[in-house]
């Protein structure tokens, strides 16, 4: 037996457990787990720092030392996502729906954990305790596979909430990690169906695709971000230019990011300078067609491929529209499914907007990041999925939930 069938193993034995376990009983655990996680802050820092100092020697990019990156108040904030899930109510056990048949059956349906989850993430070492106690909480047993950027991180977060689950009364192997980050292992655990009942990758395009071509456990597949803002005629131009600043530059690493910046012609000769002049005070790289060049002279020429691109950096394509139809077909043809936004003070655009693009999440008149579990109420999240089987959008608690059926008889026959 390998050692990742060995962990596929330990999984299913502690997803027995989790199935039936009280919420008070993965409520101390996520409670322990938090507190650890303040008590060694410290540790988790100095690791960290290794993999912060393997990336620079590598030459990562300033926007992917950032998703690595740990400071305190990034761990604080990765221990009150996990507080902020205690909070929750449990998913586990819900009646979604009854009735009484005419033979007399009684039929219920209610929500049950999925099983083993299995994730594979690129970078963010957060991403170990969100999808750990989301997991823990809906009653999942998790496998965790990181990526080589921040083994050490991951190495010292995961040994952290396994230890705490134990002081808690729970088995450790609730939450495991796969230390070998060669290829190998993340081939192998895509096709570990004795014991992965549901596959979420999280990460860049490669990693989903890699995963979605060669799983052959179930996948939800969390998305590329290649996420619009259409500024439309009828837009506040200031406010355009403070939702595309932030949309851009509040953290241009993250999958909610804006990457795309499309403008009505009607209103780009005013909107466009303002919303540079605010880009320019991040160092922001324009790309844009050729009316966007006019406009902007010395920005750069966007190609073909700007359209399609998730740069999770400090780069923008930008492209004059004639109509709102151009937006939403240019959205509908280069859009990952991800986030999309129109700012505009026209309702009836709105709307059509709202209606006739197909993605995840759509806003009108706000920041595509808001795309997030905890902003959408829901805690922490494992990932956006951008498919529309089983989930859509953020994965919080119920995204994390399959059902079963309870049927109570008296005796009947068929």
């Amino acid at each position: 037996m390998t050692a990742l069938e060995q962990i596929g193993r330990q999984a299913k034995e502690a997803e027995r457990f989790l199935r039936t376990a009280s919420t008070a009983c993965k409520d101390q655990g996520l409670s322990a787990i938090a507190d650890a996680l303040l008590e060694n802050c410290g540790v988790i820092l100095e690791a960290n720092a290794l993999d912060i100092a393997n990336g620079e020697q590598a030459g990562m990019s300033p926007a992917l030392l950032d998703r690595l990156r740990l400071n305190e108040a990034r761990i604080a904030g990765m221990a009150q996502g996990v507080r902020e899930i205690i909070a929750l109510a449990d998913p586990v056990g819900r009646v979604l729906a009854g009735g009484n048949r005419p033979n007399g059956l009684q039929i219920v349906k209610v929500a049950v954990p999925l099983g083993v989850v299995a994730v594979i993430f690129e970078a963010r070492p957060n991403v170990t305790a969100d999808a750990a106690a989301l997991c823990l909480k809906s009653g999942n047993a998790v496998i965790l596979r990181g990526g080589k950027e921040a083994i050490h991180s991951n190495q010292a977060i995961a040994g952290i909430m396994r230890r705490a689950l134990e002081t808690a009364g729970l088995p450790q192997d609730c939450i495991q990690l796969v230390e070998d980050t060669s290829r190998d292992s993340a081939n192998a655990l895509m096709r570990m169906n004795a014991y992965v009942d549901v596959l979420i990758p999280r990460g860049g395009a490669g990693l989903i695709r890699a995963v979605v071509e060669n799983a052959t456990v179930p996948v939800i597949e969390t998305g590329v971000g290649n996420c619009h803002i259409y500024v439309d005629q009828a837009a506040d131009v200031s406010m355009a230019a403070e939702i595309v600043f932030n949309a851009k530059t509040s953290r241009p690493s993250v999958c909610n990011a804006c990457e795309s910046l499309l403008v009505h012609r009607a209103i780009a000769e005013r909107a466009l300078p303002a919303i540079k002049r605010r880009l320019d005070e991040k160092g922001v790289t324009l790309r844009g067609d050729d009316e966007a060049q006019a406009i902007l002279p010395g920005i750069e020429a966007a190609q073909e491929a700007d359209w399609g691109t998730e740069y999770l950096d400090y780069i923008l394509s930008v492209k004059v529209v004639g109509s709102l139809e151009e937006a939403v077909t240019h959205i509908g043809r280069y859009g990952s499914g991800h986030s999309e936004c129109i700012i505009t003070q026209d309702y009836s655009a709105a709307e059509r907007f709202l209606n006739e693009v197909d993605a995840a999440a759509v806003y009108v008149n706000a920041s595509t990041r808001f795309t997030d579990g905890g902003e959408f109420g829901f805690g922490a999240e494992i990932g956006i999925s951008t498919q529309k089987l089983h989930a859509r959008g953020p994965l919080g608690l119920n995204e994390l939930t399959s059902v079963k059926y309870k049927i109570y008889g008296a005796g009947q026959i068929r």
